[in-house]
């Protein structure tokens, strides 16, 4: 079911708002996660070894272009569910962001570390 669906009850708007900030929060931290990637492969300086800032970058962009996917998914189930009076579904992203970053940090501060600069 489409959040334009008219099956189920309208939500109050304060819930709908609620779930379209969600949604543009979501956009904001695919939009810095492709920002950043992009930043480290680009303006970072050398690690000393080759494909150090594109493995630290890539990554980042690829959750953020993942993340920006999601999220529309994400809102769109939401907004049924409150259209249907069902438990809000959960979602993976948080976990997936929060993975990467720590993931992303680790390698980081290890090449940061044994970086010959």
């Amino acid at each position: 079911m489409s959040p334009e669906d008219p099956d189920g009850t309208e939500p109050d708007p304060r819930f709908s708002l609620a779930n379209e900030r969600t949604f543009l929060a979501w956009i904001r931290t695919a939009l810095a996660l492709v920002a950043g990637g992009l930043a480290v492969t680009q303006v970072l300086p050398s690690f000393g070894f080759p494909g150090g800032r594109r493995f630290l970058g890539l990554p980042l962009m690829a959750v953020g272009a993942v993340i920006a996917w999601m999220s529309y998914s994400h809102w769109s189930a939401v907004q049924s569910a409150m259209r249907r009076g069902e438990p809000l579904p959960g979602s993976p992203m948080l976990r997936v962001v929060s993975l990467t970053v720590a993931v992303v940090a680790v390698f980081a501060a290890v090449f940061a570390i044994v970086s010959k600069s």
